[in-house]
């Protein structure tokens, strides 16, 4: 009856991880470039959900000996598939279709300056010429340095990135793509970064011009999805007031029989 109890509990705290998800991607569904993003969850890992050796549960998954019969939270995972293109117009605005990210030279509070990718192409131009990402950050043209044009100068950006002013190619934007999406984390909202085992390989991206990479977010999809936690947080809840009482008459009305 007591292991009832954990069962519940481990359902609810997973329940909660994957509704905090759902509403990270409701939050962003209107933030350009938006990747959405998918928890796992795991439940009986072995025969009769025991477990041996293995120490990757959080703390919510507590063990009644080795036995654990409540789920598992599992990963958060990013879904990077290509979202819809919206028609800007603008020069700045750019979209890509296919594998790759625009290359930024992000700078934090303290004033550190190091390399994040993205796919929103809401760029501008800054009081200097330099072209920029809405927060500022310099986009890096594909020699590593910030890309800086003449304001008074019309510009066009072709399929490949080239940045032409008056017809003369002035700057390459810098497109990177990596082998496996798995070395890439989210930074921020809509940056990334890789980590430990990243590999960089040549992107097959196209940009577009005049168009903004929109967030892949179904909407309709992720309410659905919330909902159905929303009842299943609820039948666990219920279930652990189901037990609760029944632990109550077993200590309180049986002894006295």
């Amino acid at each position: 009856m007591v292991k009832g109890l954990y069962t519940a509990y481990t359902g609810m705290i997973n329940e909660q991880k994957r509704m905090d998800v759902i509403t990270n991607n409701l939050a962003n569904s209107a933030t350009t470039g938006f990747k959405k993003e998918g928890a796992t969850s795991q439940a009986f890992d072995s025969v009769l959900a025991y477990k041996i050796k293995d120490s990757s549960d959080p703390a919510a998954a507590r063990y009644i000996g080795k036995a654990n019969l409540g789920v598992k939270t599992g990963e958060t995972y990013t879904d990077y598939t290509q979202g819809a293109f919206k028609i800007t117009d603008n020069t700045y605005d750019l979209a890509l279709s296919g594998n790759g990210f625009f290359t930024v030279a992000f700078t934090n509070k303290a004033g550190a300056t190091s390399t994040k990718y993205t796919r929103d192409g809401s760029f501008t131009l800054n009081t200097n010429g330099y072209l920029v990402t809405k927060d500022g950050d310099y986009v890096l043209s594909t020699s590593g340095s910030p890309i800086r044009l003449d304001p008074l100068k019309e510009s066009r950006i072709d399929e490949f990135g080239t940045i032409y002013q008056n017809d003369t190619p002035v700057a390459r934007l810098q497109i990177t793509d990596f082998a496996d999406y798995n070395y890439l984390e989210h930074y921020g909202e809509n940056y990334y970064q890789p980590v430990e085992g990243a590999t960089i390989t040549r992107a097959n991206a196209v940009v577009q011009e005049g168009c903004l990479e929109a967030s892949n977010v179904q909407i309709v999809s992720e309410m659905v999805d919330m909902i159905s936690l929303t009842r299943a947080y609820e039948s666990n809840q219920k279930l652990i007031q189901t037990i609760d009482g029944t632990l109550e008459i077993a200590s309180t009305r049986l002894g006295k029989l």
